[in-house]
């Protein structure tokens, strides 16, 4: 685990640094996940810190969207960004899109509520008629109910 942080002596630009954060992220191990994303989050560039977390949140969560290891690395993740308001927000958007993409319980409210970010996102992912239904005459764009309207044209052939 020393080696994260490890550069070889050479000095880094935040640049070098994310694109490092980002492969480290990319290779660690599940158990060691967590504990890199704390590291990380040290980082004295904080926008630059919380940017490749983010971007690691959104390529782990959904490839882990219907697994039943979600949950699991969710709440680790969580304890880790407690401190990091946007952090803490992707987070519990990916839950939603979890909770839908698996058919459980969830509240459409919460859907027009979330961020254009999640509504953009689940018009792409999401199968859920429901949901297409509900981006697709109420999302907040027009780019979002464009793409729900698409999605649900594209189900019913």
């Amino acid at each position: 685990m020393s080696g994260w942080s490890d550069t070889g002596g050479q000095p880094e630009d935040e640049h070098q640094r994310f694109d490092r954060y980002l492969q480290q992220l990319e290779d660690v191990r599940r158990e060691d996940e967590a504990e890199l994303a704390r590291m990380i989050l040290r980082d004295p560039d904080e926008v630059m810190a919380q940017s490749a977390v983010a971007r690691h949140l959104d390529r782990r969560a959904h490839r882990l969207l219907t697994d039943s290891g979600f949950d699991d690395w969710f709440h680790s993740m969580a304890t880790e960004v407690r401190e990091h308001e946007f952090l803490v927000r992707r987070l519990h958007e990916w839950m939603l899109l979890k909770s839908i993409a698996v058919n459980a319980p969830w509240r459409s409210e919460d859907v027009l509520a979330a961020s254009d970010w999640f509504q953009r996102t689940a018009a792409q992912i999401l199968t859920s008629p429901a949901a297409l239904r509900l981006l697709a005459g109420d999302g907040r764009t027009r780019r979002v109910r464009t793409a729900a309207s698409r999605r649900l044209a594209d189900q019913r052939r």
